[in-house]
């Protein structure tokens, strides 16, 4: 069966249904080799990327409901942990910047963290959002919430290793920037190696500054993590100024800018 052919039988899967066709296709070369048959090129490439874009995800999200915002943040996994510390965090990462002047929060690798807005709003009452996300699904839900309740954000579907595209929407926030990057870069690493990297790069000169962010403890265990992640530290530490660097609930939270 031809690539595109495979591909297309992929994404008949309702949870692939609306990735961009980039995300796939990477996920798919890590199996497209001699030694796999066509339905286990299939079945890995839906196991890759059900790691990497729905792990947090419970399926209930990729069907539309009228719910609150709490209860959609419960049934995503990474914002469910956060919930209890949404507003001490933002205050920890955003209180410092000047009041008055419109900040913009820029959140690659979105999920349906926008339904924290509001929890935004009360630490920085002069603010948009913008969010980054790759599930079709998850974009439209949070768009009908921000058009619903008036809130002035939005979500792009599009890939986040479709740099030009993202460095554009970037570029063309004239206000003060601060990027997100909760739990987003293992994600990236699983799709192409050191990717993290490139796209810290490309990206740390459009904004003020930038914050990412790693599970600490397992989603289901809660035991703690071995992994120290040096990595992407060491790397921070070489080529940026770090701003702060905590850990809140089941989350470290790191926080950096240009030299």
């Amino acid at each position: 069966m031809e690539k595109q052919q495979l591909i297309k039988k992929i994404t008949q899967k309702k949870e692939f249904s609306e990735l961009p066709k980039k995300d796939v296709e990477l996920a798919f070369e890590q199996f497209n080799k001699g030694k796999y048959l066509d339905e286990e090129k299939i079945k890995l490439t839906r196991d890759l990327l059900r790691r990497v874009f729905s792990a947090f995800t419970s399926l209930k999200l990729l069907s539309l409901k009228n719910k609150d915002e709490e209860w959609i943040l419960k049934k995503h996994f990474s914002t469910r942990e956060r919930l209890p510390y949404y507003k001490k965090l933002y205050e920890q990462l955003l209180n410092d910047f000047e009041l008055g002047k419109k900040l913009t929060v820029i959140d690659l690798g979105a999920g349906v963290n926008g339904f924290s807005y509001k929890f935004l709003k009360e630490v920085k009452h002069n603010l948009d959002y913008v969010g980054i996300e790759a599930v079709g699904q998850l974009v439209e839900l949070t768009n009908n919430y921000f058009i619903k309740n008036n809130i002035k954000g939005i979500v792009y579907h599009e890939s986040l290793f479709d740099l030009e595209k993202i460095k554009s929407i970037i570029k063309k926030i004239k206000t003060q920037k601060v990027i997100f990057l909760f739990k987003t870069l293992d994600s990236l690493e699983m799709l192409e190696r050191n990717y993290s990297k490139k796209l810290i790069l490309e990206i740390v000169d459009l904004a003020d500054r930038i914050i990412i962010s790693f599970a600490t403890r397992s989603m289901i265990k809660k035991t703690k993590f071995k992994v120290n992640r040096e990595w992407i530290i060491n790397f921070l530490k070489d080529n940026f100024n770090m701003l702060d660097d905590f850990e809140l609930g089941s989350e470290r939270y790191i926080v950096f800018c240009k030299k």
